[in-house]
């Protein structure tokens, strides 16, 4: 059971890394940035470890992008709402497609939607300057390219059955 979790929390250290050295390559939509490799990262993270890694790593991410200044505090709502639908989705489908539905669901509609008061309360901007809705666009814009990205990978190692021996892994 320990070396079970010691490998699961490696690994979530690992995605964690390549989401906030992957924030990197980021792209402003409006007043958001898209960082979509934190989307492949939740839905990897969904995938190999479950959907409460998937927030933990999504969390810890989301914290360094922004303490090394390479995200906003926008990345909070979106990349855990993502992790969180997109792992619940795949603990109770294991299927990959509607895992990345998931993905983008969370990231972009709940996730968007929850930026609304994080730009109010935390950023200071004026609730007539942000209408409730502003954030849907550019996360589901991040979200749909990340969740592609992950899907190829994905299908590919499903494809080669790699996919299950890595799962198999994690779960001894």
């Amino acid at each position: 059971m320990k070396k079970t979790n010691t490998r699961k929390l490696a690994l979530a250290g690992i995605l964690c890394a390549v989401a906030v050295v992957g924030s990197m390559i980021s792209f402003p939509v409006f007043s958001s940035k898209c960082a979509p490799v934190q989307h492949m990262v939740n839905v990897l993270c969904a995938v190999l470890l479950g959907p409460w890694y998937g927030i933990g790593a999504a969390f810890v991410a989301s914290l360094l992008r922004n303490l090394l200044g390479l995200g906003s505090l926008m990345a909070f709502p979106g990349s855990m709402c993502g992790a969180l639908v997109c792992g619940v989705v795949y603990k109770k489908t294991r299927k990959l497609l509607p895992t990345l539905v998931g993905e983008v669901f969370g990231t972009g509609i709940i996730g968007g939607l929850l930026a609304w008061p994080v730009a109010i309360l935390l950023m200071g901007k004026k609730a007539g300057e942000v209408a409730f809705y502003a954030y849907i666009v550019p996360f589901l814009i991040s979200t749909v390219a990340g969740s592609l990205l992950a899907g190829v990978l994905l299908f590919a190692l499903e494809k080669n059955g790699q996919l299950k021996k890595m799962q198999d892994s994690l779960d001894r």
